[in-house]
């Protein structure tokens, strides 16, 4: 202890701090941080055995308030910290899909700059074997899906599934599939000119994605990439 915090403890007693408390009845409103610390009597010294004294025990409730709201507003402030982050990461991806020249460059944007964008580990994308894939099976890097394989995996009208433990036999990933763990997959829409297709984004984590996330970036992210192509196979382009 210094020399001047001595002097103040000195200087101050119960009476003082008391008398300053009912001068400041809501110094510990405006302080919760202090009242955390406080430590208060289980009982009155000269209380029969069994007589619990009340106000202690809601001292202790509203301590107990205090660091559960403290908890719950870093949480808000760390999931707003990571919306922000990821709503960034969406913007950038978007962007980058803009610059693309031609169907050629956007497909090899998706599968190697959106991974380092996106801070996943793999981006893949495929279309349905469909009359109207013919030219998009022509691009770098796509997959090839048999007919009907997108309803079956994100569902009939779906646009967003998030696999939580991904068992993939090559369809998706290719080589990568045994190092996929996780994936977050988005329909692309058929339009005039192209078949459904998929965007998916992979991770090595396990459960990197699953059910309870939000989806509303990734789908975003899936319909400008869908626009995207439908402009770029088109015949007069």
């Amino acid at each position: 202890m210094t020399k001047t915090e001595q002097t103040v403890q000195n200087m101050l007693n119960d009476d003082d701090i008391g008398d300053f408390l009912r001068q400041n009845p809501d110094f510990f409103s405006r302080n919760p941080d202090v009242l955390v610390q406080m430590q208060s009597p289980g009982r009155y010294a000269d209380a029969p055995d069994g007589v619990v004294d009340f106000q202690s025990v809601m001292v202790d409730k509203l301590r107990d308030e205090v660091q559960n709201l403290a908890a719950c507003t870093q949480d808000v402030i760390e999931t707003s910290r990571n919306n922000m982050t990821f709503l960034t990461r969406t913007h950038a991806a978007v962007l980058a899909l803009l610059s693309a020249h031609d169907a050629a460059h956007m497909a090899r944007i998706l599968t190697d700059d959106l991974p380092l964008l996106l801070d996943v580990d793999y981006v893949a994308f495929a279309f349905e074997q469909d009359i109207k894939a013919e030219a998009a099976l022509r691009l770098p890097g796509v997959r090839m899906l048999p007919f009907g394989y997108i309803d079956d995996h994100v569902g009939v009208g779906g646009d967003v599934a998030l696999v939580q433990d991904l068992i993939d036999d090559g369809t998706l990933f290719g080589d990568n599939c045994t190092e996929v763990r996780s994936a977050a997959i988005a329909r692309l829409r058929a339009s005039t000119h192209t078949a459904s297709g998929l965007m998916i984004l992979g991770s090595v984590t396990p459960g990197m994605f699953h059910p309870g996330q939000g989806t509303d970036l990734l789908n975003f992210l899936a319909r400008t990439t869908e626009k995207l192509f439908s402009k770029w196979l088109s015949p007069t382009t």
